[in-house]
């Protein structure tokens, strides 16, 4: 099987840089060709891709900016509503301490407190909303422009519509001559009793030892925020025609390019009136945070045609606003056709290119195949002689290691059956000299010499055997095969009170039976040596199973310690060995490993593995063989 490798190798070597050349050299040119093609192409059906993606950025980056400065106003909304009152208060606490500062001499408090009062009742701001309002230290409503009735009315147990006494607060600040926000839920004028959220602000005005304040409703300056923020999304323009728009989630335009959109609903607008459906689908996309849609746009500003759209929407559900903008296809229609014609001219270059490198390469290629063609075919030569020689002697090697192992087992076994014949004969020529041999006797000291010489002769038997250099392939028991190498080597593992514990399924096997036997026995002897440095229990374990592949697995393990890690992937490398030089070669595994993997097709690896035997924790090296059932054709 080697041989007839080596043989196709060598074909493979002459034969194959010519024919790689003449196919990479025409698969190159079709490559190159069919790929670039392809990849204009792609490229070409790309660019409409990535001119969608990057107006699908610009429209998304174009909508978060706009819902990013919504989002910072509304942050901002109740520190600039506290301002705003903050300011107005001191504007009138400064009117009132004019008025003061100029009358203080001339008339009594009660006619400057009038004449304040005159000055700030006809002061209003934010959009005719706001007004001051004067309270005394007795929680007496002195001035409020807007309810004439409540003047001159103590409010000093006086609760908001939730509880609270607001009018306390007031109190408090007099009485601390200080200032202070104050935050409150008063019925909005105008309104049927409806109950808004109010945020006002106290100063002390000490020259009449009364309270000056104002306070704005939070909805009614949150609307002013939002025509603010109208305003400014009414002034974004970007590309040809892009703008902002913003419907709330009643259907109503509260910005949009065309100014007569706004104040209505959608259904009254001719752009989506037919598309019902895509409003109510872009509405479902902003609630849900935002996304992109596609549409037909009845009337596309600055030409009125129907116009397929992308829309990208956002949601600021607080407000309840759907903001939104998009690009019209046809705007990106004309950079396309002008990419697209660029990029066939370039592939027109590219092809007269691609056949003037193919040409090159081929003649190129061919001087370079020759040269590589010769060159390996000495390289391999050479390489497999100097290999061959390694193995012999490699073979060598394992083989006389194998044969002084076997001598010492030999002699280890031969010990006893020559010391019962030694010690049986001798006691017969004593007796018989002394004229006391009995046929009793004579006859048990016989049986006993001829079954020490039996068993001579069945372990000469069992090594000639081992010996054999059998290399046909027979059919075999396993538990006859560990049978007969726990044979060869028991003398010595009973020597060194090493226990085998074994737990081996019956399983016949069609392969090269002395080789396993060889393999397993380097194991074990592996296993041996390094049972020897323990003191105590010393044991090796047999587990044989069939798996469910048309397989049989062999593993062996021992309880020495295991493998360093460091040494777990070197230990099937040739003169690998941790021994001292006088006890190991470096063979032994390494032989295992070529009996295995290439002459029985099998694989072996190694590992350490924990593991309990009667309630006791060990650690040691793990041997697992995979053999084929029946494969006939292993080597």
């Amino acid at each position: 099987m080697e041989i007839s490798r080596e043989k196709q190798f060598l074909k493979i070597i002459k034969f194959m840089p010519s024919i790689f050349v003449t196919i990479f050299s025409i698969f190159v040119i079709l490559f190159l060709y069919f790929e670039n093609k392809k990849t204009f192409d792609e490229e070409k059906k790309d660019i409409e891709e990535k001119y969608i993606s990057k107006n699908k950025d610009i429209i998304k980056e174009e909508v978060n900016r706009v819902y990013l400065f919504i989002k910072h106003l509304q942050t901002n909304t109740e520190e600039e509503l506290k301002n705003s009152v903050k300011s107005r208060v001191y504007e009138a606490h400064a009117i009132a301490s004019s008025i003061y500062e100029n009358y203080k001499d001339t008339k009594s408090k009660k006619e400057i407190f009038e004449l304040i009062k005159v000055a700030l009742d006809k002061i209003r701001f934010n959009d005719g909303r706001g007004y001051f309002f004067m309270d005394d230290i007795n929680g007496n409503k002195l001035s409020h422009p807007v309810d004439k009735s409540i003047e001159g009315k103590n409010f000093i147990n006086y609760t908001d519509a939730r509880g609270y006494k607001l009018f306390q607060t007031i109190v408090n600040t007099i009485k601390d001559k200080t200032e202070r926000f104050d935050e409150y839920y008063w019925y909005k004028p105008n309104t049927k009793g409806e109950v808004g959220r109010k945020i006002s602000f106290y100063k002390y005005f000490e020259p009449l030892n009364i309270a000056i304040g104002t306070g704005e409703y939070f909805d009614d300056f949150e609307r002013m925020i939002q025509k603010k923020a109208l305003e400014y999304i009414s002034m974004i323009k970007f590309g040809k025609v892009g703008y902002i728009f913003v419907i709330n989630y009643d259907g109503v335009y509260l910005s949009h390019i065309r100014k007569e959109y706004i104040g209505k609903n959608y259904n009254e607008t001719l752009s989506l009136k037919d598309n019902k459906e895509i409003v109510l689908e872009m509405m479902n996309i902003a609630q849900e945070g935002g996304g992109f849609c596609t549409y037909i746009q009845n009337q596309k500003p600055g030409t009125n045609l129907a116009t397929k759209k992308i829309s990208y929407v956002q949601g600021l559900n607080d407000w309840k606003w759907l903001i939104g903008t998009g690009f019209y296809e046809d705007d990106v229609n004309s950079e396309i056709v002008e990419v697209k014609r660029k990029l066939d001219e370039k592939y027109e270059t590219y092809v007269k290119n691609i056949l003037l490198v193919g040409f090159i390469l081929i003649i190129v290629l061919l001087i370079i195949s020759r040269y590589v063609s010769i060159f390996l075919e000495n390289k391999f030569n050479q390489y497999k002689k100097e290999l061959d020689k390694k193995q012999t002697i490699l073979h060598q090697q394992s083989k006389m290691a194998a044969m002084g192992e076997m001598i010492g087992n030999i002699a280890h076994q031969w010990r006893q059956p020559l010391s019962t014949i030694t010690t049986a004969s001798s006691g017969m020529v004593l007796q018989k000299e002394m004229g006391i041999l009995t046929d009793e006797f004579f006859f048990e000291a016989s049986k006993k010499i001829n079954t020490s010489a039996q068993h001579l002769s069945k372990t000469i038997d069992d090594f000639r055997n081992f010996f054999s250099p059998n290399r046909l392939k027979s059919k075999f028991f396993l538990k006859n095969t560990f049978s007969t190498t726990l044979d060869l080597i028991s003398a010595q593992f009973n020597a060194k009170e090493i226990t085998i514990i074994k737990n081996i399924e019956d399983v016949e096997l069609y392969s090269y039976e002395n080789e396993l036997i060889q393999a397993l026995i380097n194991i074990f002897n592996n296993s041996r040596d390094e049972l020897l440095k323990k003191e105590d229990e010393r044991y090796i374990f047999i587990d044989v199973y069939k798996n469910n592949k048309n397989e049989v697995n062999i593993i062996l393990k021992d309880n020495a310690g295991g493998i360093k890690e460091e040494f777990l992937d070197k230990i099937f490398e040739p003169y690998f060995t941790t021994k001292h030089q006088s006890q190991g070669t470096g063979i032994g595994l390494y032989m295992t490993e070529e009996i295995i993997t290439k002459h029985l097709n099998g694989t072996i690896v190694v590992r350490n593995k924990e593991f309990i035997y009667n309630d006791k924790k060990y650690i040691g090296a793990q041997f697992k063989i995979k053999l084929k059932l029946f494969d006939e054709d292993a080597n």
